[in-house]
């Protein structure tokens, strides 16, 4: 069995590195959004022409950015969608309903600081994991059936 995932959410620590050299020989793809801060907030005004008003700017840049990200979510086995503690990730939440819209599996990933704010995120999930091994062990478990050492 392959699995596709794609790794959703909060983009400024390492946890999707985390994940992906956790997997190494596991039979698993994986995608996620631009994650280049700079590049998916303006992506919109760079190709389709400057904004004065921030809000069409955002605008632009969402619109350019759901391309790939809607891409990904249908196009994966699994979603993966991490919660960071510094900022309120409203795309993460965004991306984690538009998975369980599809019936994608879901598997949400935050610190238990925010487990009553994303209540009704992980009810819809198939697994709330609090560190990046967790999901790794999830993979890995799904893929060949071995439990965690």
């Amino acid at each position: 069995m392959t699995l596709k995932v794609y790794l959703s959410g909060e983009i400024h620590t390492d946890w999707r590195e985390q994940i992906i050299d956790g997997a190494k020989g596991l039979d698993v793809s994986f995608d996620s959004p631009v994650t280049d801060h700079g590049a998916s907030d303006d992506c919109g005004v760079a190709i389709l022409g400057a904004e004065d008003n921030k809000f069409w700017h955002d605008h632009k840049g969402a619109m350019v950015n759901a391309i790939r990200t809607r891409k990904g979510i249908a196009d994966a086995d699994v979603v993966v969608v991490r919660f960071g503690e510094k900022y309120k990730q409203w795309n993460a939440a965004f991306d984690a309903g538009y998975a369980a819209a599809l019936n994608k599996s879901l598997i949400v990933l935050h610190g238990p600081d925010h487990a009553h704010a994303l209540k009704e995120v992980d009810a819809a999930a198939l697994a709330v994991a609090e560190e990046p091994a967790q999901v790794v062990q999830i993979l890995r478990y799904v893929l060949t059936g071995e439990l965690p050492a």
